[in-house]
């Protein structure tokens, strides 16, 4: 099922539809502000399995990130952040970044299997906000990769379905998805470490 909802002024009862197919256990795949992802929610263990099927990974190696709603709901997630780290999050959140910290014992057990670490987004994308203000938890992500050897990433929502209409409930069109996917900054260490190099600018 494709959903159309224009990030310009997200449509509530379309808002209301994605969220109630998330909590009835559907995965959906959303907008970000970078490419688009599948996403799921957190609690939703099934799904998750399923995330990690579709990258062909077993669970506990799949690279998945939580998009969460902002930083109360992040710190829920992730162990004490350093001042340094927290100001450098705070110039660049809600946007195109991935921040990888130290996991805290409110992420499942299921993710800090061999790993004690998680990717934590806050977004700027007005649907996924939409959407969080309607759920009482993060939504598990993974982004959607291209077989095409020139682009890495499906842009076209169209596409998109055709690839993965029957493993997913629901594709929200927002128009096209970017090409490149976020930057990723490790801050799980003593110093912050650029990991990737993405749309986001630092």
């Amino acid at each position: 099922m494709i959903l159309e909802i224009r990030p310009e002024n997200p449509d509530e009862r379309s808002i209301d539809l994605v969220a109630e197919t998330l909590n009835k256990g559907g995965l959906v795949v959303l907008p970000t502000d970078s490419v688009y992802a599948v996403m799921c929610k957190l609690s939703n263990l099934k799904g998750i399995e399923q995330l990690a099927r579709q990258r062909g990974k077993k669970i506990h190696k799949a690279n998945f990130s939580l998009v969460c709603r902002d930083f109360s709901s992040l710190s829920k997630y992730s162990q004490s952040i350093s001042n340094p780290v927290f100001k450098l999050m705070k110039q660049v959140l809600p946007g195109p970044f991935t921040f990888i910290l130290t996991a805290s014992h409110e992420v499942p057990k299921l993710f800090r299997e061999n790993k004690k670490t998680i990717g934590i987004r806050i977004l700027k994308n007005t649907i996924v906000q939409a959407i969080l203000d309607k759920l009482d938890e993060p939504l598990v992500a993974t982004s959607i990769h291209s077989e095409d050897e020139v682009t890495d990433y499906i842009t076209d929502p169209y596409e998109i379905d055709l690839h993965l209409g029957n493993q997913v409930q629901m594709v929200v069109d927002a128009g096209a998805g970017g090409i490149q996917a976020s930057t990723v900054i490790d801050c799980s260490g003593a110093e912050p470490e650029l990991v990737r190099q993405g749309i986001g600018e630092l």
